[in-house]
């Protein structure tokens, strides 16, 4: 079985709906109707930011979007994965992996030299796929809701 990874087109948009929610739900969130329009234009819009399909089989099983990053003390562009999901069925079977190599291909096809994504500390399936690339940072993330 070999994956496939292609980009997303816009006959995909259902596809990517429910791989989308899955992805929101495994964290135990729920993305609306307004966060999903704009992710999609993001997609397709004169944004950094791309997401492409997973596919083995002939069916599709995996998401993974990821966009520049500027990086100050570097003076450089770093490649953020910043959704990466995989179909609970599927999982462990070569399909993450072979969505962060593309990734960290498409980085290397650009000169970019580093690729980086976050992760919950519950996610131990993930990170045992994702210590295989390198242990994880000491960094800690603040997010801090801004409103009005």
């Amino acid at each position: 079985m070999t994956v496939q990874i292609r980009p997303l087109d816009r006959q995909d948009r259902a596809d990517w709906e429910e791989l989308f929610e899955g992805y929101a739900a495994f964290y135990k969130t729920s993305v609306d109707a307004a966060a999903k329009a704009a992710v999609w234009e993001w997609i397709f819009g004169p944004e950094d930011f791309w997401s492409d399909l997973a596919v083995l089989d002939g069916q599709i099983v995996g998401l993974c979007q990821y966009q520049l990053m500027h990086r100050s003390l570097s003076g450089a562009k770093v490649v953020y994965l910043s959704d990466l999901y995989v179909r609970p069925e599927v999982r462990g079977g070569g399909v993450g992996r072979a969505m962060i190599d593309h990734v960290i291909g498409f980085a290397r096809g650009r000169g970019i030299g580093n690729v980086r994504w976050l992760t919950q500390e519950f996610n131990y399936a993930g990170r045992r796929l994702y210590d295989s690339y390198r242990p994880k940072s000491d960094f800690i993330l603040y997010s801090v809701p801004v409103e009005g």
